[in-house]
């Protein structure tokens, strides 16, 4: 058998630490990764980073698909925030939002971002005036930062920017000129808004010096931190807006009617033109494959089916594919799955829900590894449709506990049908554990259940940080919207898990169950 990994998935915005505010933050990726390794494994996932749309929580409504959302910024880490006098210098409004934000038991994005906003007005005021006033090497630092990512940077700083001068409206409600992008209105829109864009480009240079840098402890630790690449971007978005003629404005993207919903989902991001983007060699997502790796060691290709047919609804409720041809679906498909392969970061392939026949041939082919849930892989055509056992998992794929999206394994347990429960229990592993189908969820049956995962053949295994805890916390409950989504926050600050009993003793079961079972599959060469 070849090399195994184990990784634990947990936001970045559910694992703040005690000197955070209210979130998670970019340098908290080393602490977390600290516990990770100490659980045995080498692989932390998070989803996305990238900067949300205005009044937005979810992490996949972004209106960038290269920015990193400055609300994950460590403002206490910012030289020009400590130069400035600190937390002295925000108003008692801000010093009050504060405290409360750092010891509420969720997220509080509205004044997370409140009150950080204003300290990147302090910070930012102190850099010009000790530093891109007087040239110094900072300001040169930043400089270069601009020129190399400009391929991107100057489109979100300037979108940014006409948002603020725009607010509470979309780009195609813009003036003409500026919908449109002219050139020369764009030039002095440039020239009138140049402070605003160099404020957001500055946000940008210290949101990726913080990554850079705590992703690079976490590395040291033996940790490689895996992104998540959402499928769509907002409408109103800078990538939108910077390719319109790359994007179907007035269609949106989803899924089919399945067995979880008999009308399908709509979720209102515009679809992509593949033929113009195909016509051009896919620039935007070679970019975004640049990027990403850039970024991370691996990456999640967030619903991969997409890249290959993409399911539109028109305003009229008109449904269909594009391409609509299942063969040229299928070389779309695996054209763009090479450009993000080849970008050098590692692939997982989220291929989870009806998907058509030949993807999964696709992927096998492409050697990038699909997901495996194990809850949901059943031999369903089969009389009595049993469970697959996961020792029988191909290699080439990623098992896990569960995603962001789904019930934690507590809750599956207990809303599970007894002749559910039955059936997983006839797994090798469990059928002799004595676990009555009837019993409800306890430690124990978490235990057997987590146990159940390290067996998985898979060379990458993913545990849910609440699996591992036999938590019931959800991160995202799909079709609702709501300050229960996207704000669940670990219990203890993240740098202190390795001072608390439980994230200890739970550490230790995970390294056991590694050396008995993924450990020993490698030794053997099984």
């Amino acid at each position: 058998m070849s090399e195994t990994h184990t990784g634990i998935l947990i936001p970045l915005f559910s694992a703040p630490s005690s000197r955070s505010w209210g979130i998670g933050e970019l340098l908290d990726v080393a602490s977390l990764a600290q516990w990770v390794a100490r659980c045995g494994g080498d692989r932390l996932m998070i989803l996305p980073i990238g900067t949300m749309s205005a009044g937005q929580t979810s992490p996949y409504a972004a209106c960038s698909a290269m920015a990193i959302d400055p609300i994950y910024v460590c403002v206490d880490a910012m030289e020009d925030f400590v130069q400035a006098g600190g937390p002295e210098r925000l108003s008692d409004t801000a010093r009050a939002d504060l405290e409360q934000v750092r010891t509420s038991a969720r997220v509080d994005y509205e004044r997370v971002r409140r009150l950080k906003e204003e300290a990147f007005d302090v910070a930012f005021d102190q850099f010009m005036r000790d530093d891109w006033e007087q040239h110094t090497p900072r300001a040169s630092a930043l400089a270069g930062y601009i020129a190399r990512e400009r391929a991107w940077l100057d489109d979100y700083a300037l979108f940014q920017a006409l948002c603020e001068a725009h607010p509470n409206v979309s780009w195609r409600e813009w003036p003409d000129a500026l919908r449109d992008r002219d050139p020369g209105s764009l030039d002095a829109a440039r020239r009138q808004f140049a402070r605003t864009l160099l404020r957001h480009q500055y946000l940008q240079w210290i949101a990726e010096s913080q990554w850079q840098e705590g992703r690079q402890q976490a590395e040291a630790a033996g940790v490689a931190i895996f992104g998540d690449v959402p499928f769509a971007v907002d409408l109103h978005s800078a990538d939108v807006w910077a390719r319109a003629d790359e994007f179907l404005v007035d269609v949106s993207v989803g899924v089919p009617p399945d067995a979880f919903s008999a009308t399908g989902q709509d979720w209102g991001l515009p679809a992509y033109r593949w033929d113009v983007v195909a016509s051009r060699d896919f620039p935007w997502i070679r970019q975004r494959a640049a990027r990403m790796a850039a970024l991370f060691s691996g990456f999640r290709v967030d619903h991969v089916i997409g890249y290959f047919r993409t399911y539109c609804r028109s305003r009229n409720g008109d449904t269909f594919f594009i391409p609509a041809d299942e063969a040229e679906q299928e070389r779309q498909g695996e054209t763009i799955l090479e450009i993000f392969r080849d970008s050098g970061a590692a692939l997982i392939a989220e291929d989870l829900g009806t998907v058509p026949d030949f993807l999964r041939p696709s992927l096998a082919r492409l050697g990038v590894p699909g997901c495996k849930v194990l809850r949901w892989e059943r031999l369903w055509d089969a009389p009595d449709q049993p469970f697959v056992d996961p020792a029988d998992f191909p290699a080439v794929s990623c098992a896990l506990t569960g995603t962001h999206d789904t019930e934690t394994l507590a809750e599956w347990w207990d809303a599970a049908a007894p002749d559910e429960r039955a059936a997983l229990l006839r797994l090798p592993l469990l059928r002799d554990r004595g676990i009555d189908p009837a019993q409800p969820w306890s430690p124990a049956i978490g235990d057997a259940l987590l146990e159940l995962g390290w067996t998985a053949a898979s060379e990458l295994l993913v545990i849910t940080a609440q699996d591992v805890f036999g938590w019931r916390d959800r991160v995202n409950l799909p079709g609702t919207v709501g300050d229960h989504n996207w704000s669940w926050r670990l219990p203890w600050p993240v740098d202190h898990l390795l001072d608390i009993p439980e994230a200890r003793d739970r550490a230790a079961f995970c390294v056991d169950l590694s050396r008995r079972h993924r450990n020993a599959r490698v030794q053997s060469g099984v």
